[in-house]
């Protein structure tokens, strides 16, 4: 009888439990057109804080403590959705990109022996998925809280979108998920799914601007990065790969022990020299499933980042175009290395490389992608 009592007890203890603020909505704007716009908070029990528009599926805000406890806005962003649809566009922060991310060669490639031709929205080449990528649409939310069953390791906001056939060039109709779960080990993760029903390609990836000092706190050259590659792909002066895998040994490219952001980033290297610091893709050394890709820590708040994929590549840039014309939250101007970004991704320009890694999505198939960025401090 006592038994039964205690766990009577137990089980009305448990269910007054409410876990439904985990995850909360608010209004965050309306576009040109007037439709509304809602922003999504997610939160933990150990003081980390996300944030989520459905426009372009963007992560807006990570709030994180530093060695001392003391929470601060780790990504760039803007307050409002005005921020996000002002012209000229800002350079995607926190979108999710797609359908392809990164560039694409003279803004074409052939698929099945016929070829697509894409926007030209970045010189002679197409980025980021055109004029009107992902990161300019309003995706289908819908909230998971952490006590609902599909949500094992922390409140989730999937977001769903159809890319219909021909948007922005590209065959067939694709059916995307991407799903933002905020997990107790203070870890975002980031999982992508998609079908088509047409031969395709797709390469999705998350372009979040860190600076672990906090969004607001100047360059991020002090920041200390690993990066798991023996080897990068080279570019051209469209920054381009070239197709070689060259080594990173004896480059400026050569993180595989820590180093500082700014330690080499004005060097005479050529590769340097054309993407204006870094602005390269990293050919991770992997296996199979989700694996270690890179760290980044700020000595000055003992933040550190690292990040987890399951993707072959890793573009790591240093916002070397930022030069203060966007200013983002609290009116702070982005300027000239503000950030840095970890897109994890396949290669660019892989749908003109038969060498590389394929992107390629044939109806039947089921793309499956999962990025883990992992939160802690160190003394």
């Amino acid at each position: 009888m006592r038994i039964a009592l205690l766990a009577a007890l137990f089980f009305a203890a448990t269910a007054c439990v409410d876990k439904s603020d985990s995850i909360t909505q608010k209004d965050f704007g309306k576009t040109a057109t007037g439709a509304p716009v809602q922003i999504y908070t997610l939160k933990n029990d150990f003081g980390m804080e996300i944030q989520i528009t459905p426009y372009g599926a963007t992560l807006v805000s990570v709030k994180v403590p530093d060695r001392a406890g003391k929470s601060a806005d780790v990504v760039l962003g803007f307050d409002s959705l005005d921020g996000y649809t002002q012209t000229p566009a800002p350079p995607y922060f926190g979108a999710t990109i797609g359908r392809y991310g990164n560039r694409i060669a003279a803004g074409k490639f052939t698929l099945d022996g016929k070829t697509y031709t894409l926007a030209k929205n970045n010189g002679a080449n197409s980025l980021h998925g055109g004029n009107r990528g992902f990161d300019k649409v309003i995706w289908t939310p819908e909230p998971i809280a952490a006590h609902d069953g599909r949500a094992q390791v922390g409140p989730s906001l999937e977001l769903t979108y159809l890319s219909k056939d021909g948007e922005e060039g590209y065959p067939g109709n694709l059916n995307v998920t991407v799903t933002y779960t905020l997990t107790e080990n203070n870890e975002i993760r980031i999982h992508y799914t998609a079908t088509s029903d047409q031969d395709t390609v797709f390469n999705p990836t998350n372009h979040s601007y860190f600076n672990l000092a906090g969004h607001d706190s100047g360059d991020i050259l002090g920041h200390v990065v690993t990066i798991n590659a023996d080897r990068y792909t080279p570019v051209d002066a469209g920054l381009i790969p070239t197709g070689e895998l060259r080594k990173v040994e004896g480059t400026p490219f050569d993180f595989r022990q820590p180093h500082t952001v700014g330690e080499r980033i004005n060097s005479s290297d050529e590769q340097i020299k054309l993407g204006g610091g870094y602005d390269h893709n990293w050919v991770l050394n992997r296996t199979t499933g989700l694996e270690f890709a890179a760290r980044v820590a700020d000595p000055k708040s003992g933040r550190v980042l690292e990040a987890f994929t399951t993707e072959p590549g890793l573009q790591f840039y240093t916002s070397n175009f930022l030069d203060g014309t966007f200013h983002g939250k609290g009116g702070k101007p982005y300027n000239y290395r503000a950030a840095l970004t970890l897109e994890t991704q396949h290669y660019p320009d892989s749908p003109n490389h038969p060498g590389f890694p394929s992107t390629v999505l044939k109806p039947g198939q089921h793309f499956d992608s999962t990025t883990v960025f992992r939160f802690s401090t160190a003394q």
